[in-house]
């Protein structure tokens, strides 16, 4: 396992979480519970540590249907915390101030979520998705055990690294090839030229790599991320479930900048990205994940997320966007790393890569 790989698992966000004070029945109020959320986890998790902090103080009645806002914007339960917290704190908060409730919960803005049973399901359900995409269809996950997937999914849980290897070796969603790594064998490949055998196989070789993409589209100028407007609604988020498809060709590394540009054509003005390839992102030889091959997705069901379909590029490019802010597990990578070591690096456990991107647009 790589170091960042490792860093990624152990990576965790200190939370400082405050009940609503419409559900406080005791005087003085409750103090915040202090606890250190896994990034690689979501925020139901978290009962079993919050409820007993909490529990002398509810309301008797009413059911226990957890949720959480961040400055009154309820927090959708099935994206990771730490792809919450990179995109709703541009400047990090920390402690990162959350309000839990235990009491109404809101069904017109969140997919209903039944506990750990939920996120388990929707984790099972991405990592279906990125089986199709990246093998076109879902059988590696389809044809686990429900034994190896509980295993897979308390190893996620726990967020034990070594566990989670063990239970996903099954599936063919492993490492991708990385020309670019230090430790990459130089001589093996000069060996493949003096073979005689065709380059051309090495060159057509491409991967589909899943990716989740979380848009803030400023339209202000500011010069610190501290000026960023704060987001008081979801609909302020673009929400863009695309894969980005890795080009080999000899002696030329695919950079983060260039699945950026992939995934948003409209936005990057580039002689190699012509306007009838933009329109053709999600063009008919993509593969796209429907719920016969799925099964239901929790993401159809909430129809207030315009988002979660993905957006469709415009055909007009955006010369004058300017990249403002990329981050990816926490960290604002440079953008001409190569793109297969954050994908193997830095990808979550289902096999997506979820990038937050702040684009400065100017009107």
């Amino acid at each position: 396992m790589g170091e960042a790989q490792k860093y990624v698992w152990e990576g965790a966000i200190p939370v400082q979480i405050h009940l609503h004070e419409s559900e406080v029945a005791s005087h003085p109020p409750p103090p915040p519970a202090l606890v250190m959320a896994p990034r690689i986890g979501y925020l139901p998790l978290l009962l079993p540590l919050i409820k007993p902090h909490f529990s002398s103080t509810l309301p008797p009645a009413g059911l226990d249907t957890l949720w959480f806002d961040y400055k009154g914007l309820p927090l959708k339960w099935y994206i990771p915390t730490g792809v919450l917290f990179d995109l709703l704190c541009p400047e990090p908060e920390r402690p990162w101030n959350l309000t839990v409730h235990f009491r109404g919960y809101p069904s017109n803005l969140l997919t209903p979520c039944e506990g750990e049973d939920s996120v388990k399901w929707n984790f099972i359900n991405s990592l279906k998705e990125a089986d199709y995409i990246s093998n076109g269809n879902c059988k590696n996950v389809m044809n686990m055990s429900q034994s190896d997937q509980l295993e897979l999914w308390r190893a996620v849980m726990n967020a034990n690294l070594e566990s989670y290897l063990r239970a996903s070796a099954k599936l063919r969603l492993g490492m991708i090839d990385d020309d670019f790594a230090p430790n990459k064998n130089l001589s093996s490949q000069k060996s493949l030229k003096t073979t005689g055998e065709a380059d051309t196989a090495v060159q057509m070789k491409t991967e589909k790599i899943p990716v989740r993409l979380y848009l803030r589209s400023v339209g202000e100028d500011f010069e610190d991320l501290e000026d960023l407007p704060e987001i008081y609604s979801w609909d302020k988020i673009s929400y863009i479930n695309r894969p980005v498809q890795i080009p080999r060709e000899e002696g030329k590394c695919f950079t983060l900048h260039d699945a950026l540009k992939s995934l948003l054509p409209e936005y990057f003005g580039d002689k190699s990205l012509s306007n009838v390839e933009s329109c053709r992102v999600e063009g008919e030889d993509e593969p796209t994940v429907s719920s016969e091959d799925l099964g239901s997705d929790n993401r159809a069901e909430e129809g207030s997320e315009a988002s979660s379909k993905p957006e469709e590029p415009s055909c007009r490019t955006r010369t004058d966007a300017e990249i403002q802010l990329v981050r990816v597990q926490g960290i604002e990578p440079k953008l001409e790393i190569p793109f297969s070591w954050v994908v193997n690096n830095l990808k979550n456990p289902e096999h997506y890569l979820h990038v937050c991107l702040c684009i400065k647009v100017v009107n």
